[in-house]
This record gives C-alpha cells, sequence and structure tokens, in this order.
C-alpha cells in the first residue's frame, strides 16, 4: 500500500527558509515521480515542484523558481523541498503528491495529509 508522510512544516519569518520533507512508501522500484502542491486560502492549488525519482530531473512553477529546491533522498525514498528567501503569499498548506512518472511529474493518484507554512512577522 502506498503511504506518503510529511514533516517539516511550520511558521518562519519573511525572508526566511523552511525543509519539507516527503516519504514515499510502496512503489518499490517503479518510476515514479513527487510533486509538491500548495494550497492558500482564497487560491486555487497550485503545483510549486516536481521530481522525477529515477532521473532527477526537476520542474518548478514560475512562481517560486529561484527560491525553492526539491531533491531526492533515493536510497530513504524521502522527497526534500527546500524553501528558500519566503515571503508572506508563500504561506500555505504543502501538500506531497506521488505517482507513476510523467516527464519530471506524477500523475497524482496519492496524497499525504500536507503540511502548514506560515510566514509572517
Amino acid at each position: 500500500e502506498v503511504q506518503l508522510v510529511e514533516s517539516g512544516g511550520g511558521w518562519v519569518q519573511p525572508r526566511g527558509s523552511l525543509r519539507l520533507s516527503c516519504e514515499a512508501s510502496g512503489f518499490g522500484d517503479v518510476d515514479y515521480a513527487v510533486a509538491w502542491y500548495r494550497q492558500a486560502p482564497g487560491k486555487e492549488r497550485e503545483a510549486v515542484a516536481c521530481i522525477r525519482r529515477r532521473t532527477g530531473s526537476t520542474f518548478y512553477a514560475d512562481s517560486v523558481k529561484g527560491r525553492f529546491t526539491i531533491s531526492n533522498d533515493y536510497a530513504g525514498n524521502t522527497s526534500y523541498l527546500q524553501l528558500n528567501s519566503l515571503q508572506l503569499n508563500d504561506t500555505a498548506v504543502y501538500i506531497c503528491a506521488a505517482g507513476i512518472a510523467i516527464m519530471s511529474c506524477p500523475y497524482p493518484d496519492y496524497w499525504g495529509q500536507g503540511t502548514q507554512v506560515t510566514v509572517s512577522s
């Protein structure tokens, strides 16, 4: 059974940093990808970054390009999202999704519970 477990959210000041983790289990050796989405009040859900675990290829939304970095811990089946230079409008629930890889991103069959990131002074 596929499971996704997220961690790392919290409160941070503007210009600060956080590191989110998504541990995926149950995929075995299949070619899957991981995506981070975010959902903020009054806004549509947005895919901010993806990584294909087999190749390490990545995708970033324009809104986070240059500030966020997604990476693999391949041996541990964990994907990380490093959030730097955080802004007030980065506040959202960040949700990990995974599934069979389509280029760098998954077809998101599986979803985690989400972790809250709040950027404020």
